[in-house]
């Protein structure tokens, strides 16, 4: 039993040390490549809140840091073999400091797929 408890105890250990931590205003995944991208005309629409809401709790299973989700103020779409979206999206920090974050997402929604691109304090 002590030899599974202290195994198991290792194995978190390096768990913890291998996976990449990334703060707040930190870059996290690659940038995209522009080209045919459009405004999104109904931003406020909720699927777009909710894929923000999605992008920021995402980002904080590699982030060490703790953001709340607030709006999404803004963004861009475009066709691929599903969709990938740049939304600009309004949080606020631990303290309650309001920030603005990019977050490129992928979403396909034939095979219910979704991935995190990038996510990065926006200028």
């Amino acid at each position: 039993m002590r030899t599974c408890t202290f195994l198991v105890v290792v194995a978190a250990m390096v768990y913890a040390v291998a996976t990449p931590v990334t703060g707040c205003g930190e870059s996290y995944g690659t940038t995209s490549i522009e080209g045919g991208w459009e405004l999104i005309p109904n931003i406020n629409d909720q699927h777009f809140q909710d894929l923000g809401r999605w992008a920021i709790l995402e980002f904080l299973k590699h982030a060490n840091c703790v953001l709340k989700f607030n709006k999404v103020l803004s963004g861009k779409e475009q066709v691929v073999s599903g969709m990938n979206y740049e939304l600009i999206i309004d949080a606020s920090d631990a303290s309650g400091k309001l920030g603005t974050y990019k977050a490129e997402v992928y979403e396909q929604e034939r095979t219910k797929t979704r991935k995190l691109v990038s996510f990065s304090k926006a200028n």
